[in-house]
């Protein structure tokens, strides 16, 4: 059912949010700004019993039905309130991926639906022992939701909140994030789909958003200390465009999308500060379009307004360079233009963000499986020494997907035997905990 009442801070952001919509999101149809729909024809001729017209957008506020929400009992103090040290402590992370961000099957079962082995509490503990420090946990929520109030179902919502325990158990900080939800093309998107920065949709992916880390926030806030990070989106972007993985300052489309993120950004930030508790200094990431370091650079991105000081991170993906890193079949030898092209990435990311207060973390990173290891240890070990320059964490991707078919090389960043707790390639994993400067216990 709906939500019939909010708190009045909330109320506060809804009124902030209609009021940004306003002024920082230009919309390119006066027919669908903020709070106004096209209605049906009403029928009035027929003596039948006339369908019901559509209804006017509800605007962006609480919906989900709170009775049935998860909610966080436990109390655990902060030790560290700054985000600069965490991210600092944090050194090196690993992904969950193609796990909880899996939108194949229903219900639970979309765990397993991308091939991978159901998350066990040893896969965590095997990590931990292997000298990861940090375990990013990517979640695609839309298709847990249900379709009129956006209410996450509770059993998807526990087994976040397992997993997340095992590595908070170990000691482990966590990345919780909003993974695959961003809507698949540059349409009018159906309520309870995700999100999309464009004009068009911004009224709908607020309402998601908010309803998303409300949620969110109420399963995760006084039981978990800083060792708890929420990352607001993952690479929200223009998908279907060809804008999609890269940005152009001049295009239309690319500067209503920047501007849009920075508003959920700040939405999901406002969202997070107003549910109290822990909540209320937790750290939290937000990325550019993309999550690409060129959009993070660009002069569009900007980071949201926070209260809290030193509390927030810049999220950044870097599968640098693509022909090296990522691009099937590319090139397979690491060279000193490589090297010279990842340093400038990150004296740049440290001049705009981590020198002013914002650190960096690198959300995403790897170099796909070509049959040429020792370049990939090269590439590992120059990756991360240099972003630790600038006390950055670099979390590899870690899709499960390792074992080279018919030269095919496309998406091959498997590194972490989930079933055995033992390492594909021993010698990246070295060369990476090195660089890292970690203590294997």
């Amino acid at each position: 059912m709906m939500k019939k009442t909010i708190s009045s801070i909330f109320a506060a952001i809804l009124s902030l949010a209609f009021l940004g919509s306003i002024i920082c999101c230009a919309s390119t149809d006066s027919k669908n700004t903020k709070g106004e729909t096209n209605k049906a024809e009403e029928k009035t001729a027929s003596p039948a019993p006339a369908k019901p017209a559509e209804t006017e957008d509800p605007g962006v506020i609480l919906m989900f039905d709170e009775s049935v929400a998860i909610k966080d009992t436990g109390s655990k103090a902060f030790t560290c309130t700054s985000a600069t040290e965490v991210v600092k402590r944090m050194t090196l992370g690993w992904n969950l991926g193609n796990t909880l961000d899996a939108t194949g099957g229903a219900g639970l079962n979309t765990e397993t639906s991308w091939g991978q082995p159901k998350t066990t509490k040893e896969m965590i503990d095997g990590l931990a022992k292997s000298g990861v420090k940090t375990i990013r946990i990517p979640v695609s929520w839309s298709r847990h939701m249900d379709r009129k109030n956006y209410t996450i179902d509770a059993e998807w919502m526990k087994r976040v909140k397992e997993i997340v325990d095992w590595a908070i158990e170990n000691d482990m900080y966590v990345v919780l994030n909003c993974h695959h939800d961003n809507y698949s093309r540059l349409a009018k998107m159906p309520a309870v789909s995700g999100y999309y920065p464009s004009p068009i949709n911004k009224n709908e992916s607020e309402r998601f958003l908010l309803n998303l880390w409300t949620q969110i926030a109420l399963a995760f806030n006084d039981g978990y200390d800083e060792h708890l990070v929420f990352e607001t989106m993952n690479e929200p972007r223009l998908c279907g465009t060809n804008f999609e993985w890269w940005f152009d300052a001049y295009d239309f489309d690319c500067k209503n999308a920047a501007a849009c993120l920075n508003e959920y950004n700040q939405l999901v930030v406002d969202t997070i500060r107003a549910s109290g508790g822990n909540n209320q200094k937790r750290m939290i990431a937000c990325p550019a379009l993309a999550a690409s370091p060129d959009s993070a650079l660009a002069a569009a991105f900007k980071m949201p307004v926070d209260d809290e000081p030193d509390k927030l991170i810049v999220s950044v993906h870097m599968y640098t360079p693509y022909s090296f890193a990522m691009q099937s079949p590319g090139e397979t030898k690491f060279t000193a233009s490589h090297q010279a092209n990842l340093k400038q990435y990150f004296s740049r990311l440290n001049t705009r963000f981590v020198s002013k207060g914002y650190p960096v973390y690198i959300g995403e990173f790897g170099a796909t499986n070509k049959d040429n290891l020792e370049d990939r240890v090269a590439w590992f070990s120059y990756f991360i020494s240099e972003s630790r320059q600038y006390s950055m964490t670099c979390m590899l991707w870690d899709n499960g997907v390792w074992e080279l078919k018919n030269n095919d090389y496309n998406e091959h960043y498997g590194f972490y035997n989930r079933r055995e707790q033992t390492w594909y390639f021993p010698e990246i994993l070295a060369a990476m905990t090195s660089a890292s400067q970690i203590e294997i216990q």
